[in-house]
């Protein structure tokens, strides 16, 4: 079996080393040519350096170097479509993914997998933090239908079939998991033992998981659309109830007392008509994102074996 293992590169100069050295010991048990694609994501520390002299001293390892920072979901999609073997896996620069759980990854796969999670034990992450990632893993499973995508993780082993599900993608916003989704149903996940962060702090907080929760909903599905359709419907039956209700009062009592029954009608019916506009605009600037000519990533220069 041949494997590549894609890492997107931030402020790893303190780790790639010993992750390559990990590696360098793991591979050759699992695979009988393999390749580590270091993809530097607009890094701002001496990461593209280190990848350099790695490169120059294992014929395996292979560097790519972007123009910015474009986010780690596009710098991933860029490894895998460098990735030139069977099987692809992906993983952090940060060692909290171990590569000595590879095989276990690897394994899974044979047994007819297409995608295989690597799921932490124990994430070691504040409850302000892990209960938000549950939620948006969760709408990813509700909204693409499948609930082993709830065990999504950025360490996983995937079949390079899947590859041409990737082939197409224009848009900036890039969300790998949806896309495998595209080209499979045949997922897993098992559970692994996750280190602490070696160096730096991670990048993650509540506003990227708002964010990547407005990309899944509008970027890969209809369902915000289709409940803003609802909620308007619903309201359109409430507004002819209070319509009945008014027309009643009026020729029974005569008139409608209280301005605040009037004042709290409008503001509700004019909330409701903004939701549904916010939704549209959102709709509107996915748009503009795939119509605008940016690419999800542009790569500047290459590094390694063949490069």
């Amino acid at each position: 079996m041949n494997c590549s293992v894609v890492i997107p590169v931030y402020r790893g100069e303190e780790t790639l080393e010993p992750l390559i050295e990990r590696l360098a010991r793991v591979l050759p048990q699992v695979a009988e040519v393999y390749e580590v694609v270091l993809v530097n994501d607009g890094s701002p520390d001496d990461s593209w350096a280190i990848i350099t002299r790695l490169a120059g001293q294992h014929e395996w390892v292979r560097g790519i170097a972007l123009m910015r920072n474009y986010g780690q979901e596009n710098a991933t999609l860029c490894g895998i479509r460098a990735a030139r073997y069977d099987v692809i896996v992906t993983m952090d620069d940060d060692l909290q993914h171990n590569p000595e759980d590879l095989p276990k990854l690897i394994s899974k796969l044979d047994e007819g997998f297409d995608v295989v999670y690597g799921v932490p034990r124990l994430r070691g992450q504040p409850w302000w933090k892990s209960i938000p990632a549950a939620v948006v893993k969760g709408v990813v499973s509700s909204v693409i239908g499948l609930p082993a995508i709830r065990n999504m993780s950025s360490f996983k082993a995937i079949r390079a079939s899947l590859k041409p599900a990737f082939v197409d993608i224009t848009s900036p916003d890039v969300q790998i998991d949806v896309l495998l989704s595209w080209g499979t149903t045949r997922f897993a996940a098992i559970q692994i033992e996750e280190s602490e962060r070696k160096a730096g702090k991670s990048n993650y907080n509540i506003n990227k998981l708002i964010k990547v929760s407005l990309l899944i909903l509008t970027n890969y599905t209809t369902i915000p659309l289709r409940f803003a359709s609802i909620l308007g419907f619903l309201f359109t039956i409430f507004g002819f109830i209070v319509l009945v209700y008014v027309v009643t009062v009026f020729f029974t009592v005569g008139s409608i007392p209280g301005f605040s029954f009037l004042a709290s009608a409008i503001t509700l019916f004019s909330g409701v008509q903004l939701f549904a506009l916010g939704i549209i605009g959102e709709y509107l600037a996915r748009m503009f994102e795939r119509t605008s000519g940016k690419q999800p990533y542009i790569v500047n220069k290459t590094t390694g074996a063949g490069e």
